[in-house]
Formats: structure tokens, C-alpha cells, sequence
């Protein structure tokens, strides 16, 4: 198979423009080698791995998500499908599930046309280079397809709500006190996830719903501007934030790993910053 110069493979996942080097066959050759990968230790227990898969809007993310749950089932998994979903919602569901790994499909910030395979430990964390190094190996040896009778399952669920409880679990979230506050926030979701994830969490906060201002908040996957959340991407949001008396704006990329925030009056936060916010 020829390989595109768009396609890319190391410890941190695989990415590519779809059609232009991140092909079917690609998924399926890395995908089915992370299921072997996590079925490593569980064989040995004679049960079926777990693997939980989510994505973000893009046009290309239902039809890699098909063929990636597909390929996990026939190397014997059993596959949690959370169907449009954050990049911290899928780790914080691996945990909650206690799968052996996870696989978000977003290429994060790159443009619309690319897509990717980013591979999760069963910690719900990026994997070492040690485990990245395996999976490629695995990948390039090949893998066995799962007898008929040893194919994995399928199911669909959900996790934002866990994820969203976890977050008022925290002992310093005041909802009462946010609530009083009656803050006014726009969100700009990047046509992608975050634009059903934030507003919901906001809400879960005591953000009122007419208080929410959304924009770019329908999931198509066409995303409204350059994805990354940099003050030169955010010209037109940063003015939305100024002209609607926002109290706050908040940025993300399409799968939602990455936040920029706005201050009322259209101050940019940085990306360094809100770490520390």
C-alpha cells in the first residue's frame, strides 16, 4: 500500500488527511494492533478487553469510528462506543468503565480534513513511549483475526454526565455562589463537541441557559474557523465576547483538550495562563 507524505505514525497516535494517507486500511492496521495490545494481560485472565472509542465532530469521524469499532471486535474486544465525545470525557471513561484502553478519533486542532487515532492506556493516559513503541510493532508484525466464536461485542453509551458529576465532586465548586452570580458566558465550540459539552457543564454550574451564548456550537464538523485556539484564529470571537457583555468567553479545539478564555471586554487569555487560572 502506498503510503501518503500526510500520514503519520508515532508513540502519540497516528494522523493523516483522510483519503490522503489515512486510509481504511490504515485504521485497520493499527487499530486491530491496540486491541491485541490491550487484550495482552487479559487474555491471560481469559476475559474480554474492553476498549472505550469517542470522536470528535469532523466529517470523517462516524465513518473511521465504524471501521475502528469494527476492527476492534474482530481481534476480540469489547467495544464502548461514546459516540461524539470529548478527548478528557473518553479518558475519564476508561477509567470509569475499567477498560484496558481507549482510542479518541480527532486529529485536535489540524483543519477539518485531517483525522487521527489517539491511543489511551488503561489509566485513561496517552501512551508511554514504551506502550506507543509496542503498538507500532504489533502493527507492523500483523495480527490475527479473532475466531468466530472469540469476536468482541458492541454497545453505545454515554459519559458526559459522569464526567460533568465528577467535575461539581470537587470540593472547591461553589454552584450556589456561581449561580448568584448570574454570569453571562458565549461559548464557541469550533462546530465540534465542545459546543454540547461546555454548555452543558455550564449549566450543571449555575450558569442560566439564556445566559449561555453560543457560537459555533452546532457539531457539523465544518469547523468556522482555523481550529487552533490562538488570538489570531479568535478575531471574530474575541469581538462577540466585547459586543454581547460577556463576563467570559471560552475557546476550545474540536475535541475540547485544549481551552483559551476571553475575559469580559475582550482580553485574550493564554493558553499558559488558564492553566494557572
Amino acid at each position: 500500500m502506498a503510503m501518503s507524505k500526510t500520514l503519520m505514525v508515532s508513540i502519540s497516535g497516528i494522523r493523516g488527511i483522510f483519503g490522503s494517507g489515512l486510509d481504511p486500511q490504515v485504521l485497520v492496521k493499527y487499530s486491530s494492533a491496540f486491541g491485541a495490545w490491550c487484550g495482552q494481560a487479559e487474555r491471560a485472565a481469559e476475559t474480554m478487553p474492553t476498549v472505550v472509542i469517542g470522536r470528535d465532530a469532523r466529517v470523517t469521524g462516524a465513518l473511521c469510528s465504524q471501521i475502528v469499532a469494527a476492527t476492534l471486535q474482530s481481534v476480540g474486544c469489547r467495544v464502548i462506543d461514546l459516540g461524539l465525545a470529548t478527548t478528557p470525557t473518553v479518558e475519564m471513561a476508561v477509567i470509569g468503565f475499567g477498560a484496558q484502553g481507549g482510542i479518541v478519533l480527532s486529529a485536535s486542532h489540524n483543519p477539518a480534513e485531517w483525522n487521527a487515532l489517539k491511543l489511551l492506556n488503561g489509566k485513561g493516559e496517552f501512551l508511554s513511549p514504551e506502550e506507543g513503541k509496542a503498538v507500532i510493532a504489533m502493527a507492523e508484525d500483523g495480527v490475527e483475526t479473532a475466531a468466530w466464536t472469540e469476536i468482541g461485542s458492541y454497545e453505545e453509551r454515554t459519559y458526559l454526565d459522569e464526567h460533568i458529576q465528577a467535575i461539581m465532586d470537587l470540593e472547591f465548586i461553589d454552584r450556589d455562589r456561581i449561580a448568584q452570580r448570574d454570569f453571562r458566558v458565549l461559548v464557541d465550540g469550533i462546530n465540534s463537541v465542545g459546543g454540547v459539552a461546555i454548555p452543558a457543564m455550564l449549566r450543571a454550574l449555575g450558569v442560566r441557559d439564556e445566559q449561555i451564548i453560543r457560537v459555533n456550537c452546532e457539531p457539523t464538523g465544518h469547523f468556522a474557523h482555523v481550529a487552533e485556539p490562538l488570538p489570531e484564529n479568535l478575531v471574530d470571537t474575541i469581538a462577540a465576547v466585547k459586543d454581547s457583555g460577556a463576563d467570559l468567553g471560552i475557546v476550545v479545539d474540536p475535541d475540547a483538550d485544549r481551552l483559551a478564555l476571553i475575559q469580559d471586554g475582550g482580553v485574550y487569555l493564554s493558553e499558559e495562563l488558564t492553566q494557572v487560572v
